[in-house]
């Protein structure tokens, strides 16, 4: 049984997020439904990270087990030729056959963008959170240190659905990179600012880098001091926190792995 190994890039205004669900557009539905064309089986193919409803990626990766003959470079130009065009495989590879991404990934890499002119232009709305309004930006920046290290993020993360889940889930997280980038932008002569915000951590829960945003955007307004997320933290209660950002400003933009030759201690 061979192991591969995609990285994708989709736009995900138009899916009903990551994981097959009846009745619903999804990305791994229609990853699924074309390897089933190609090998004749219905195969399960997994993914990093299961990304939200509106929720972009430029680095997913997933992986997938198959018996077919067909190289890494067919699997590739398949796919991309029976896939809708908001999906694409930027890359393929036969990997090892215990190799999972989820469960090997040892980071992610996720931003989330603000434009900050007052008008969006219209290839950049589905992409980006329009807020043209005040905001202090230093504020934002410091509240965003507070999320670095290992904490528990029970008060940035939404409810899985089933309390028994919520029991028993793993509440906390290490991020090892959390921070606001100015970024200026010029299209088309319209001429403004984003304000990109970069997190990486191991892992993330639902919700939990749009509720950190909508959060640190409190602060950005004056309704919080930075210095409040250490009680916020110490709260454990989903509902004290900002606000859930759209989802559609929030791109997953890279999963890191193993590198074979070296060990865990890369990740700092």
């Amino acid at each position: 049984m061979r192991n591969i190994k995609f990285t994708i890039a989709y736009d995900g205004s138009d899916f009903s997020g990551w994981q097959a669900q009846p009745g619903q557009v999804t990305v791994q539905g229609a990853l699924t439904d074309v390897l089933e064309k190609l090998t004749q089986r219905r195969l399960i193919i997994y993914a990093a990270g299961r990304t939200d409803a509106g929720v972009h990626a430029a680095g997913q990766v997933v992986n997938f087990r198959t018996q077919s003959a067909m190289t890494t470079g067919e699997f590739q130009h398949a796919f991309n030729s029976l896939l809708p065009p908001s999906i694409r495989v930027n890359a393929a590879e036969e990997v090892s056959p215990d190799f999972h991404s989820r469960w090997d990934a040892l980071a992610k890499t996720y931003r989330y963008r603000i434009y900050r002119g007052r008008v969006v232009p219209p290839f950049l709305w589905r992409y980006v959170q329009h807020d043209p309004y005040e905001l202090n930006f230093g504020a934002m920046a410091e509240a965003a240190q507070h999320f670095l290290g290992e904490h528990d993020f029970t008060s940035f993360a939404a409810s899985t659905g089933s309390e028994e889940d919520d029991r028993e889930r793993t509440t906390i997280r290490t991020i090892y990179r959390s921070e606001w980038l100015r970024i200026h932008s010029d299209n088309f002569h319209n001429s403004a600012e984003e304000w990109i915000y970069v997190v990486r951590g191991r892992s993330f829960m639902r919700h939990m880098v749009r509720k950190m945003v909508g959060t640190m955007v409190e602060a950005g307004r004056g309704r919080l001091a930075a210095g409040d997320l250490p009680e916020l933290f110490a709260l454990r209660d989903r509902s004290k926190c900002g606000a859930t950002m759209p989802p559609h400003g929030l791109c997953l933009e890279t999963v890191e792995y193993p590198d074979p030759a070296n060990s865990l201690g890369s990740i700092s």
